[in-house]
């Protein structure tokens, strides 16, 4: 199947073309015929599969037929990295049918947002808390609404902007289109578009919590003292190119990044602390290669379309097997492939156990001079009988 036979409209087709892109990804097949029919629409698939064109050209193709100088669409996603990516995407776009966008996010100022919201954006992309104060501040006109975009739902879940989205829905108009786009569907997920929906389609991918087979997974065993000195026993190797390594804190990205830069390593970081503007550099030095090591925190487990990148680093064991998945789903895009690397702690047994039982195997340990010989153990906690005290117990007697 190619793009030319799913009705989009050709100038889009055309921009396609010069760009190389002649396929629709699995996702792309299913969802834009479907959105081009009109019915709401909820799509399953993973990050990294193509989902902002899967919503964007049928809605665009849509938009090219009515009238400007009012909001059409509007798109909520729940980072500024991942509203700055579909707005990368959508922009040239939408400016070969002479529709106007506007992206909105915390972080940075509010005139040059509130300006392109009063002047009635074609296509606004949003986080939803910034665009609640720009409807509280009046600078929005969603009576002309004719499509909504969730994406990445399931993370606006977690991230708890419910409630926000729910105040969000109660001021745009009934009569829509309503498109959800996630990686995982959740029960939370499913009443809410029961709730803000009719009768939507549902289609879907590849099963939902599945590693990339691109990707070559591997776990080193090392002690917490142990992790900046194997962090820079990976990056001395040859083959480790272009590297993105997660912490699990503002602070360790800071520290960490700290402690390369004085080893002599090219790396910068990136975390929720951070101004946008801050934050946008780095990604952007990143991505044109003026240094080849970023730290982050989670902010950039979605949402970040960097090709190139070799390897992601889990320096800090991610807490859910589906925060893992979205991690190392960073490398190996666009039919590259690349190395995904877990340290595992001895306090980290349970989380491990939990990622290899999701992704039904073990992951291959990688021997090295530091590394722990004995597998860690999840703990297991008991109750001594009522009024006793709770006990850590293991099968191995150690404390870990």
């Amino acid at each position: 199947m190619t793009f030319d036979s799913l009705r989009v409209d050709t100038r889009c087709l055309q921009y396609l073309k010069s760009n190389n892109i002649t396929n629709p990804t699995p996702i792309q097949q299913l969802a834009i015929p479907v959105a081009l029919e009109g019915h709401d629409l909820v799509a399953i698939a993973q990050t990294g599969t193509g989902k902002t064109l899967g919503f964007g050209l049928p809605a665009l193709t849509k938009l090219a037929e009515l009238p400007r100088g009012a909001t059409g669409m509007l798109i909520l996603a729940p980072t500024r990295e991942l509203v700055q990516q579909v707005y990368d995407v959508l922009n040239p776009l939408a400016k070969l049918l002479k529709l106007t966008t506007a992206c909105v996010y915390g972080g940075v100022g509010f005139t040059a947002q509130e300006q392109a919201l009063r002047k009635g954006a074609s296509i606004v992309v949003a986080c939803p808390g910034r665009l609640l104060d720009h409807m509280q501040r009046k600078n929005t006109n969603f009576s002309k609404l004719s499509i909504l975009v969730l994406d990445e739902a399931d993370r606006m879940l977690d991230m708890g902007f419910m409630p926000d989205i729910k105040r969000i829905l109660s001021q745009l108009p009934r009569e829509r289109q309503t498109m959800m786009f996630s990686a995982t569907f959740p029960s939370e997920i499913a009443n809410l578009a029961n709730n803000m929906m009719r009768n939507p389609k549902r289609v879907e991918t590849s099963p939902v919590v599945k590693a990339a087979d691109a990707v070559r997974q591997l776990v080193y065993t090392v002690a917490p003292t142990d992790k900046v000195e194997l962090t820079k026993h990976i990056l001395k190797k040859d083959e480790v190119e272009s590297t993105l390594i997660f912490v699990r804190t503002k602070r360790s990205a800071d520290r960490l990044a700290t402690v390369l830069d004085r080893a002599g390593f090219p790396v910068d970081c990136i975390h929720g602390g951070q101004s946008q503007n801050r934050r946008k550099s780095a990604i952007d030095g990143f991505r044109a290669g003026e240094f080849r090591i970023l730290v982050a925190t989670d902010v950039a487990a979605r949402g970040l379309d960097i090709r190139g990148i070799t390897h992601v680093v889990n320096y800090d064991i991610p807490a859910t097997p589906d925060d893992y998945i979205h991690r190392i789903g960073r490398t190996a895009r666009a039919s590259a492939s690349g190395d995904a690397i877990t340290f595992v702690t001895p306090e980290d047994g349970g989380e491990l156990r939990c990622i290899e039982k999701v992704l039904n195997k073990k992951i291959d340990r990688e021997s090295w001079n530091g590394m722990i010989l004995e597998e860690p153990k999840p703990k297991v906690f008991s109750l001594a009988g009522r009024g006793g005290r709770r006990r850590m117990a293991t099968s191995n007697g150690r404390s870990w």
